[in-house]
């Protein structure tokens, strides 16, 4: 007998990334740290704020930038439907929160779930189902041609640094100008608002993994004034760095 769902509790080290699929609807969540997931050319980082709802069978690459406490769980596909969409990245509400933290009791993939666990599961599955619907729009474009990834790595290495584009393109052989037309064509945005996104994304990245202060965090991620910081990540996130701290640990 499998069970009808389950958490997958767990302290995992850092390290490179890997596809992950199963025959199970995932809800991908760390409850300290943060997890990076990749598909469909799109980079999505996963604090505790944050989750990932994938459908059983659709393939995605996880990778771990820092040690995580995953508090995923895993729903058979004859307890929960499918969700609205294959890969969905969205905000968890405090319910869902308290819902993952109650169900990670339950660990045994193989255990009978007794009534209680699974009504917990349940309603884990409706709440987060619900907010699937409204993912969230918050991504870094990964690339698809060899060029714009060995781009956006040359450009994530040096968040912290004075990073000019016609640097980044000498190093991947090409003109600025001819650059410039990849990222626009590849990821539908400029260079420099994709080394913004990569600026706030390690910005969130350092906020969850410890308590250094938001003004050192943005200066680590290449911000010379707090305002130009706190005003870039409020428009990114709806929040202040400090409200997104919180939330990721409240």
């Amino acid at each position: 007998m499998t069970a009808k769902a389950y958490s997958f509790v767990r302290e995992v080290e850092a390290g490179p990334e890997r596809e992950l699929r199963t025959d199970r609807h995932y809800l991908l969540y760390a409850s300290a740290g943060a997890l990076r997931l990749t598909a469909d050319g799109q980079v999505w980082l996963l604090p505790p704020a944050r989750a990932a709802l994938v459908e059983a069978g659709r393939p995605i690459q996880v990778s771990i930038p820092r040690p995580v406490r995953t508090a995923s769980v895993l729903f058979d596909t004859g307890f929960a439907p499918p969700p609205s969409a294959p890969l969905a990245v969205f905000d968890l509400s405090p319910l869902a929160r308290c819902l993952v933290a109650e169900c990670g009791a339950w660990g045994d993939p193989d255990a009978e779930l007794p009534p209680y666990a699974e009504t917990m599961f349940a309603a884990l599955a409706a709440v987060t189902w619900r907010l699937a619907e409204q993912p969230s729009p918050v991504t870094i474009p990964a690339g698809r041609s060899a060029e714009l990834r060995q781009a956006l790595r040359l450009t994530e290495a040096r968040l912290g640094e004075e990073v000019r584009f016609e640097e980044v393109a000498a190093r991947v052989g090409l003109a600025p100008r001819s650059l410039a037309r990849r990222f626009a064509a590849e990821t539908g945005m400029t260079w420099r608002a994709v080394l913004r996104r990569m600026r706030l994304a390690r910005a969130i990245e350092e906020l969850v993994a410890g308590d250094a202060p938001v003004t050192e965090v943005a200066f680590r991620v290449g911000y010379a004034s707090l305002s130009a910081f706190n005003a870039a990540f409020l428009e990114l996130t709806g929040r202040t760095p400090t409200e997104y701290r919180d939330s990721c640990r409240g």
